[in-house]
Formats: C-alpha cells, sequence, structure tokens
C-alpha cells in the first residue's frame, strides 16, 4: 500500500499538516512494511516531522530551479499543443521572457501561472497574434517576495545570512539581506536580530552600537515602512564596519556552563546578607571591606566562593578602544589581587 501525501490542490495535505497523533498513528505501518509514505512538505522535515517517522524515510531536499530550467519550462509551455499553448499565436519578447524565469525565484508554477495570465488577459492584434513585453511580463508575476513566508525555513536562512554579514563586515551582503527582510514587511525580526548583534557581535568593542541601534529601529517603527528602510540602512552599516567583540557572550556562556555542572559553592561568610538580627553571631558580613572606603574605590579582596576562586570568565579582545579600556583595567585589578 502507497500513501501519497502532496499540496492541497490535488485533494490532499502536505505532510506537516498531520500533528502528532496522525503521525504517530502511521509510524506501526511504516515500521512493518504495510505502507510506504511518500510525502511533500514545504517546512524543514528536522522541524515539523516527528523523528520516529523522519528515522523510517528518506529525505530529498527539492532545491528552486535555475532560470535556465524555468525559462525551459516556460518555452515547453508556449510550444505544448495539449498541455499548453501551442495551439495560440504567442510573441514573447526575450525581456519579457528572461523577467518570467528570473522574477519568479525559482518557482516554475508562479512563472507558468503568470505566463498562463499574461496569454488570457492580453488582446490579440489583427493577425490573432498575443504580444507579451515586460510590461505586460511585470503586470502579470507581480513582485513576488523571496521571504515572504515567515515561518517558512527559508524565512530563518536569510535572518541567518543576515546576521553572519554583519558578523563577517560584509556590507554589501547585509544590505543584500537587510533589503530581502524589507520586501517581507518583517520590520520585528529586522528589530530582533539587530538588537542581538549590538550586543553578540559587537558588544563591548563598541559599546554605543547598541543604543544607536535601539533608536534606529524605534525611528523605524515609528515611521513605518517604506522609509523605515533608512534608519535600518544606517544600523547596519554601523554595525558592518563597527569593530567586532564577542567577549561578553563568551564570559557569560563560561559562568553559565559551570553553573549548569554544579560547579557554584557557597557565597563567601563576608558577602552574605547582614541586614537580620543574629547575621552577626551567624559570622555573616563581618569581615567585608566596603570599597568607597578605600583610595580609588576598590580594596583586594574574594569575591567567588572558594571552589571558583581562580576563575577567570571574562578575556577581554582589543579590538575596539573602548574594550582596551576595560582590558587594562581588568589586567590591573588581575594582578592587584595576587
Amino acid at each position: 500500500m502507497v500513501i501519497t501525501i502532496k499540496s492541497m490542490e490535488n485533494g490532499y495535505t502536505k505532510v506537516h499538516r498531520l500533528d502528532k497523533a496522525k503521525q504517530d498513528f502511521l509510524l506501526p505501518y511504516l515500521e512493518n512494511g504495510m505502507i510506504v509514505l511518500i510525502g511533500a512538505t514545504t517546512s524543514n522535515p528536522y522541524h515539523a516531522i516527528n523523528p520516529a517517522i523522519r528515522s523510517r524515510c528518506q529525505i530529498f531536499e527539492l532545491k528552486p530551479l535555475a532560470p535556465e530550467e524555468v525559462k525551459q519550462a516556460l518555452i515547453y509551455a508556449l510550444q505544448d499543443d495539449e498541455r499548453g499553448y501551442g495551439k495560440e499565436k504567442v510573441d514573447i519578447s526575450d525581456e519579457a521572457l528572461l523577467h518570467f524565469s528570473q522574477g519568479s525565484n525559482g518557482d516554475v508554477r508562479s512563472s507558468l501561472n503568470a505566463l498562463e495570465l499574461a496569454i488570457l488577459s492580453t488582446d490579440k492584434d489583427e493577425n490573432g497574434m498575443i504580444h507579451i513585453d515586460v510590461e505586460t511580463a511585470e503586470e502579470c508575476l507581480q513582485k513576488k517576495s523571496l521571504v515572504a513566508d515567515k515561518d517558512g525555513d527559508g524565512h530563518y536562512d536569510v535572518l541567518s545570512a543576515f546576521q553572519k554579514s554583519i558578523r563577517g563586515s560584509d556590507v554589501d551582503a547585509a544590505l543584500h539581506y537587510l533589503g530581502r527582510l524589507i520586501e517581507a514587511g518583517d520590520l520585528p525580526s529586522i528589530s530582533r536580530r539587530l538588537i542581538v548583534i549590538a550586543y553578540e557581535d559587537i558588544g563591548l568593542a563598541n559599546p554605543q552600537s547598541g543604543a544607536r541601534t535601539l533608536a534606529a529601529i524605534e525611528t523605524a517603527e515609528r515611521i513605518g515602512f517604506p522609509e523605515a528602510r533608512i534608519p535600518l540602512a544606517n544600523a547596519v552599516i554601523e554595525l558592518c564596519l563597527s569593530p567586532k567583540s564577542n567577549s561578553a557572550i563568551l564570559a557569560i556562556e563560561a559562568a553559565l556552563a559551570d553553573i549548569q555542572k554544579g560547579i557554584v559553592g557557597e557565597v563567601p561568610d563576608h558577602l552574605k546578607d547582614a541586614h537580620y538580627k543574629g547575621a552577626k553571631e551567624l559570622g555573616r558580613g563581618i569581615d567585608y571591606l566596603y570599597p568607597h572606603d578605600y583610595e580609588n574605590g576598590w580594596v583586594p579582596q574574594q569575591y567567588l566562593p572558594n571552589k571558583l576562586k581562580n576563575k577567570k570568565y571574562y578575556q577581554p579582545k582589543k579590538t575596539g578602544k573602548f574594550e582596551q579600556a576595560l582590558a587594562t583595567v581588568y589586567e590591573k585589578l588581575t594582578r592587584s589581587r595576587k
């Protein structure tokens, strides 16, 4: 028995629309070979399909067609007498054919639908000829966003490429991916990703970038598209060309890693809360040294638990002047503690 799960227009449903219970129902029949499942999904199967189903299936990723392949399909449609428009007299310009081929971003169905619309909506001349120029092609194909499916796998690929391009200081690539996200109208995803980038990838190398990025985002939200593209572009260019430092995220990740492994230790007695009756009898806060009572507002004393007293989580990077200054202070304090 073969179960075929295809697209909605064929009377079936996409496999990712089967909930967990339905997928679990299929499992024993897949296991004993009673059925063969042939499914299609526009979602990432590693997100949308149960692991048990995936492990029993062979997964093939279908790539978008190249423009030349789409163009070939369009030519077949124009020449086919039975399934296409071979019986019609159609004169299509090279520019229009190129637009149909490239403008659908590898979606041949979109190109064929646009070609059909162009043929059916264009009046014939006195000789019965249908002329399709690039203006007609643009009207019929309309504007198709590369990332319009905000829940789709491709959308997150663009967001990932967006952040990695900024991290890699490639202004042109970052602006390209920003443009794709703008075309999708996804200001919330752009805003969230830019703020993350400002603190994760730029960080202490240019700490002012965080505040300026937030200001650009608030401006974009207030004025909306299409003008919002201007402050967003300003932010992206600054983040791309800023010095980079991930020392802050590495530091907190290192601290969290120890905590998650159970490496914590007890808070030293002199740091414990002493604002209650009986605290002194328990030895809480007795030997605490108040830094403001000392020159330069600093005095050497232990803050980390004994178990971690020699740990160093922060490893400064010297890619920006601000963090260079922080590194100098940090190294001086480290030497003084010794």
